[in-house]
């Protein structure tokens, strides 16, 4: 009698225990036979004119591994010209059944030819309708139909530990699924002031981005775009770009190739504890106003450098990190309401926001049919080129060498490409950089151990980037 209690009593424990097994390790087969074959595979093509020794090397340049060679065995200047292709390979993913697909913007940054493969194996030559740096989003498309298309979801409604899913081309293997879950929301990165990152765990490798993150539902939640690595590989921090980040952008892209948003001319920085306590602030909270643009938007509301933003159209100010992003998403020309804590009192003004100017990326040295233009990466794997005449008078400089591309080595630091170096200096000189050959010369004859620092132009600003120690760029 006991053993017949007992024995149904058992079998319904073993079930029990079965199904919360099964819940706690999650199943994506479905998830990815429905979602995969909406993830595409894309490669970058430069057209790329080196020296002599191209021919010399002891590697293919076809070969995907030649950038990496490159990286740590850069051409000598001379020597008759050979032109070769450079290839470098991302993801993206289809957003609309007649071709359109969403990547990063460094997956197609530059290139002479962009080339989309699906899973099926079919490939088609896609073009470019957008791309903006300040979010990393581009916005490509192909002739084709009746396509597989992602289902978009809200990253808002996502949860810090929640099950993700990311399907992108690591390395170039096509359609690599890898799970993890969501580590922070939210994020604020260094020089990334447009994009409230996802966090996630899941494997993200180089080749992964521009590919999407999906949650449980087989929603996609973000775009991966960036990872946080001291080897070039995965080490459980990769960033995401939320989708209806990315979504707002391509509507942009699409509409008119460009992005337009709102600005209000101020420069601002982080309440501390202690900051808080002597401005009278209950907490840390809002955007401390370090300065003012004379005659901004900002100017011109009345506000003064110590103001602590705390709300925006309605929007809380919870860091100094929210601001850009709230008033970047803000329609250029509309008035809107600003709360700013002044004097240990809250006070109310309304703000005309201006736009933006675009982003500066300085126009190439030539056309994309002239590879001869271009420069191949120097050891610290930036591709450099010296500004025209053109580009000297357009941004008033007498000299400069632009960043048209980062293959490495510096890829960690704040430098951009797009960016303008304008100065080396090392122990104290500085050496103005007027050539791309005086230029490496210059880092050639430094120790590896070198600390060295560039003065860069951006946009309409300049800045000082440090390097430390250029034997542990790769």
């Amino acid at each position: 009698m006991i053993r017949k209690i007992l024995l149904p009593l058992l079998l319904a424990l073993v079930s029990l225990g079965a199904q919360a097994q099964a819940r706690g390790l999650p199943d994506f087969t479905e998830l990815v036979e429905r979602q995969g074959p909406a993830v595409v595979n894309i490669s970058s093509i430069q057209h790329i004119r080196g020296g002599a020794q191209a021919q010399q090397l002891p590697i293919d340049p076809h070969d995907p591994a030649f950038d990496l060679f490159r990286r740590f065995f850069p051409q000598l200047p001379g020597g008759p010209q050979q032109e070769f292709e450079s290839k470098s390979l991302g993801s993206g993913f289809i957003i609309s059944a007649d071709g359109d697909i969403l990547t990063n913007a460094h997956v197609v940054a530059g290139a002479d030819e962009v080339v989309v493969r699906l899973t099926d194996k079919r490939e088609f030559k896609a073009k470019v309708l957008g791309a903006d740096k300040r979010t990393d989003i581009a916005l490509i498309k192909i002739d084709a139909s009746g396509l597989p298309v992602v289902k978009l979801g809200d990253p808002n409604k996502l949860k810090v530990g929640e099950w993700v899913v990311a399907i992108g081309s690591p390395f170039g293997f096509d359609n690599s699924v890898t799970a993890g879950i969501v580590s922070a929301k939210g994020r604020s990165l260094p020089q990334e002031n447009f994009v409230p990152f996802i966090q996630t765990d899941a494997a993200i490798n180089p080749g992964n981005s521009g590919g999407p993150l999906f949650n449980m539902r087989g929603e996609v939640v973000g775009v991966n775009s960036q990872i946080y690595s001291r080897t070039g590989g995965y080490m459980g921090l990769a960033f995401a770009i939320p989708i209806d980040v990315a979504m707002e952008v391509q509507s942009q892209l699409k509409a008119s190739g460009r992005v337009s948003r709102g600005r209000i001319g101020v420069v601002i920085q982080e309440v501390t504890k202690s900051l808080a306590d002597s401005f009278g602030l209950a907490k840390p909270t809002g955007a401390l106003v370090n300065s003012v643009e004379k005659g901004g938007p900002a100017d011109k509301a009345g506000v003064e450098p110590g103001d602590v933003i705390l709300r925006f159209d309605g929007k809380s100010v919870k860091s100094s990190g929210d601001l850009p992003r709230i008033v970047g998403a803000t329609k250029p020309g509309s008035t809107v309401t600003m709360q700013v804590w002044r004097k240990n009192a809250g006070r109310e003004l309304k703000v005309n926001v201006g736009e933006m100017p675009a982003e500066r990326a300085v126009p190439r040295g030539g056309k994309a049919d002239k590879p001869a233009a271009r420069a191949a990466a120097n050891s610290l794997g930036l591709v450099l080129t010296e500004l025209s005449a053109e580009q000297k008078k357009e941004l008033h400089l007498t000299h400069g060498l632009v960043v048209e591309e980062i293959r490495g080595g510096v890829s960690d630091s704040d430098l951009r490409a797009g960016d303008v170096i304008l100065a080396l200096i090392s122990k104290g000189v500085q050496i103005e950089a007027k050539s791309v050959e005086q230029f490496n010369k210059r880092l050639a004859q430094m120790g590896k151990s070198a600390t060295i620092t560039l003065l860069v132009r951006r946009g309409e600003n300049q800045t000082f980037i440090t390097l430390k120690g250029l034997s542990e760029q790769k």
